[in-house]
């Protein structure tokens, strides 16, 4: 767990980043947990699906925002033509296990997610996903 104090340097290399983790002793402290049996690596709920799942439902949730053209939260004196409409449950099957995501929505049903596409179960070339991802902004 990290303190006000760790602070973990914008725009880092994930090999930087698990670096500061270590001197942090945050990656200590989640080795601890997961030779202990504290934690699962994989599966269902295992460490990597969970990190996974964060990571693709916050790039969809910024690709709805950007469809939209507003933040989330956001209020406007005129009206809006298309809002955001809650979210579906969608499983996927990816290489570190099988997770549930919730996948934004819109009421004029417009939306077309590029990350996880419609009808989209497995996801292939994982990694371009996530670097375009964070490379888009």
């Amino acid at each position: 767990m990290m303190n006000d104090d760790d602070v973990v340097v914008s725009g880092a290399s994930g090999r930087e980043t698990v670096e500061d983790l270590r001197r942090s002793g945050a990656l200590d402290a989640l080795f601890e947990r997961l030779d202990a049996g504290e934690v699962e690596m994989t599966g269902s709920q295992g460490l990597l699906p969970a990190l996974l799942k964060e990571a693709l439902e916050r790039g969809l949730a910024a690709e709805l925002t950007q469809h939209l053209g507003y933040e989330k939260g956001q209020t406007s004196a005129q009206a809006r033509s298309n809002t955001r409409n809650g979210t579906t449950k969608k499983t996927v099957i990816s290489e570190v296990g099988a997770f549930e995501i919730e996948v934004p929505r819109d009421r004029a049903g417009s939306f077309t997610p590029r990350l996880v596409r419609k009808g989209q179960r497995c996801l292939d070339g994982l990694d371009a996903m996530i670097i375009s991802l964070y490379a888009g902004g």
